[in-house]
């Protein structure tokens, strides 16, 4: 058992062997993957991974877990540990033959919207990933049309990928423990641009106008991000409200609001 020293850079260490196992578990057959592990830490589920997919890649940050998980995985050909910020990491580079990725994590809670923004921007390369995250953060990313969580967040993850709610951890399962509570979530990267029919810079441009102050309406933070009132009443879809806020939309809606405002279909 490794010894836990005191964490920095916001780190607390996963040692529930049930978790690390079922997390692991959560991608299915990796025998033929390569995988991207961002922040193995002490290395609680890079021991099973290495012991399951074609090649695993290891990002850490910090210097003396890096080396540790350096020197443990000498003698293992398919393991690449790098120390180095996965936020500038071109994860397009690790990809061989036209494969796609999967990535596992225990994210870091004061960057965890950063790394998935980051992975968003490389979706076309990513196939699968199970990331931990703070429970509250996991409840936004994950949340349906209509309920109070849904959000920004919520509606950009979900044009890059379907989400799966999968457990959540106590602050026991870590060490030293947070003071918060933890969720797995499964992300199937499956972007709906071109099925929804928008470009994704503009649109993403869009949600953030949108989504801009909760407690406005969609209209009035249009209005807001400088679109003209006859303009949005000349293009606004019939079947919206128009006292609707953003986050009672579907992406449907949202893209076909979108679809209008920029003069298309």
């Amino acid at each position: 058992m490794h010894k836990i020293r005191k964490p920095k850079l916001g780190q607390n260490f996963l040692v529930d062997d049930t978790a690390r196992h079922r997390i692991a578990d959560s991608l299915g057959d990796l025998s033929q993957r390569t995988v991207i592990e961002i922040g193995p830490g002490h290395g609680a589920i890079t021991d099973i991974l290495a012991n399951r997919c074609r090649r695993l890649i290891a990002i850490e940050l910090d210097t003396s877990l890096a080396k540790e998980l350096q020197f443990r995985f000498r003698e293992r050909p398919n393991v690449q540990v790098l120390e180095t910020d996965v936020l500038k990491t071109n994860l397009a580079a690790f990809v061989e033959h036209g494969e796609t990725l999967d990535v596992i994590g225990n994210l870091p809670y004061y960057i965890t919207s950063d790394i998935l923004l980051h992975l968003f921007a490389a979706a076309p390369v990513l196939g699968r990933a199970a990331l931990m995250m703070q429970r509250e953060v996991a409840d936004r990313v994950s949340a349906a049309p209509g309920v109070r969580d849904y959000g920004l967040l919520s509606a950009t993850t979900q044009m890059y990928a379907q989400v799966d709610n999968l457990f959540t951890l106590s602050p026991e399962a870590f060490d030293p423990p947070p003071d918060v509570y933890s969720t797995v979530l499964r992300l199937l990267f499956a972007p709906r641009f071109a099925e929804l029919q928008v470009d994704p810079v503009g649109f993403d441009k869009f949600l953030k106008q949108a989504f801009a102050q909760k407690r406005k309406t969609l209209r009035n933070n249009l209005r807001s991000a400088g679109m003209e009132p006859a303009e949005l009443d000349a293009r606004w879809p019939s079947e919206i409200p128009p006292e609707a806020r953003s986050e009672q939309l579907s992406l449907e809606d949202m893209t076909h609001l979108y679809r209008n405002l920029s003069g298309g279909s």
